[in-house]
């Protein structure tokens, strides 16, 4: 079992949060959304306004997710899922970007080999392998655009963004949140990321799909719902609170969904019909390259943890 007290400074150890500051935190959160809202109205979705808009989505839904006990349950798993919906919708545009560029830099690397060593037969189908990712994400990346547009000017959206408006005021909480303590709850949210880090699979043989990933997205997603959660118990400066131990560890495993992603991308294109043997050759080569990096950031996942938990 993982050591449970993953920071003797953290904000579970301080002084008593209530609902009280639960209601701060996501009265912050939802101002922030409303904040992006405008600025992505004003700047027709910029990156940078939409990277906003998810961000406060993204810790609205944590919080409800953590500390669901403590809000009115019927308004909790009516918002959950709608702000779950917007996060995914603008996230697929930026995925297909950083996918595409992970790609054709690994494959500007490949091939790059010296010519004395095996690895310059690459040069061969590198340039057509490059334009067969380029054609299919680039394409991915329209259509995400076009449904993030979509979304965002949708009456789903329109509803989800109401209803954020009268949380930026009014937070329903049960009628013994006010006093009640989050560190349980936070505490729960800290004991299932450690649970789920100390059962994480062994290395296994590469396959594509490659079925020891999953636990790693799992672990992704837990960490990510723990240091929310401390976030919104440190007070109305908790976004301030920054762990770079658990920050390194959290960014490792996104390292590791990106290269698992890019393989997997690498893996789907090698199956298009009528491609050269080559150009499938090369999308192979590929693949094993990124599933080499998704070996290492495990690696990194699993040195930053240590980390955190021996201090």
């Amino acid at each position: 079992m993982a050591q449970r007290h993953l920071d003797p400074t953290n904000p579970l150890a301080g002084p008593v949060p209530t609902g009280d500051a639960l209601a701060g935190h996501l009265r912050a959160q939802a101002t922030e959304f409303l904040r992006a809202l405008r600025s992505a109205n004003a700047s027709e979705g910029s990156t940078e306004a939409t990277h906003a808009l998810r961000r406060s989505a993204r810790r609205i839904s944590a919080a409800l997710h953590t500390f669901q006990p403590l809000l009115d349950p019927a308004w909790s798993e009516s918002l959950r899922p709608e702000l779950a919906w917007l996060s995914g919708t603008l996230a697929l545009e930026q995925s297909c970007t950083a996918r595409l560029d992970r790609l054709l830099t690994a494959l500007q690397r490949l091939s790059a080999t010296d010519p004395a060593t095996p690895g310059a037969n690459l040069t061969l189908g590198a340039a057509k392998a490059g334009a067969l990712l380029d054609r299919r994400l680039t394409l991915a990346r329209a259509r995400a655009h076009s449904t993030a547009l979509q979304a965002l000017g949708s009456s789903r959206f329109h509803a989800l963004a109401d209803k954020v408006a009268v949380l930026a005021s009014e937070v329903p909480l049960t009628k013994t949140a006010a006093d009640t303590d989050l560190r349980p709850l936070a505490t729960a949210a800290q004991d299932r990321l450690c649970d789920a880090v100390a059962t994480l699979p062994l290395p296994a043989p590469d396959t594509a799909p490659h079925p020891q990933d999953a636990p790693w997205h799992q672990v992704r997603l837990l960490l990510r719902l723990h240091r929310y959660a401390r976030e919104a118990i440190s007070g109305p400066k908790g976004n301030a609170v920054v762990d770079l131990p658990l920050l390194a560890a959290s960014r490792a495993l996104d390292r590791h969904r990106d290269a698992s992603e890019a393989a997997a991308a690498a893996a789907q294109a090698a199956h298009t019909p009528r491609i050269a043997p080559a150009t499938a050759y090369v999308l192979g080569v590929l693949h094993a390259d990124q599933r080499h990096e998704v070996e290492a950031a495990r690696h990194a996942f699993q040195q930053c943890w240590q980390k955190v938990t021996t201090r």
